[in-house]
């Protein structure tokens, strides 16, 4: 147990030596993204669900969807499939390596974690989403293990398509910051909209005859 937690925490520093300077945005947006009307918004798929937080991915999830139907230029969809954009979140909570819940598929329905007298009790609920937006699971029984990823929180933006190839693509735009997903402001979609406004006014200077 010692050696793979010491394994784990080599990883996670030799990838914040190799993460660049400032990972915060991507500004340059191709066209797709400026045309896009429709986005699908999931819990990125390598999450694993915090024993300590198990619903704060989908809370997220359903906060950026909130804030993006505010915005109005976006409409979110349940079906990737037919969706112009994919974003995917995942909250960070400051730790490099958390324990989590895996074994279940991230956008499939919650897995129940419950305290119990004997520690924590792990129970599944069967379901999928109406599409294929979820990688299929290895192993489908829930069981305890341990997460390396940012300790921040991360909203990335893809293009659209199948969902199983979207997310095989690299992101176009993303933005990784410390309550980057927090609610009920939500910085990363905030952050997106100036982005794709900033986008949108260089367009008009470079149209223009």
């Amino acid at each position: 147990m010692l050696t793979r937690l010491s394994l784990l925490l080599s990883l996670a520093l030799l990838l914040a030596c190799l993460a660049p300077a400032n990972n915060k945005k991507k500004d340059s947006l191709p066209a797709e993204v400026l045309d896009a009307q429709t986005v699908v918004v999931l819990v990125d798929p390598d999450a694993g669900m915090s024993t300590s937080a198990p619903l704060a991915n989908r809370t997220a999830q359903e906060d950026v969807e909130k804030a993006l139907a505010k915005w109005g230029r976006l409409k979110p969809v349940l079906v990737g499939n037919t969706a112009d954009l994919v974003i995917t979140v995942r909250k960070g909570n400051g730790k490099i390596v958390q324990p989590t819940v895996n074994g279940e598929p991230t956008n499939d329905r919650p897995v129940v974690v419950q305290p119990s007298d004997n520690g924590i009790h792990i129970g599944a609920q069967q379901g999928r989403p109406p599409d294929s937006t979820q990688r299929p699971s290895q192993d489908t029984s829930p069981g305890l293990g341990s997460e390396v990823g940012s300790t921040e929180d991360t909203f990335l933006v893809y293009r659209g398509g199948p969902a199983g190839d979207a997310l095989e693509r690299a992101p176009v735009w993303r933005y990784v910051a410390k309550n980057g997903l927090h609610s009920p402001d939500v910085p990363a979609v905030a952050e997106f909209r100036k982005a794709i406004e900033a986008a949108l006014k260089q367009q008009q200077k470079t149209t223009k005859p």
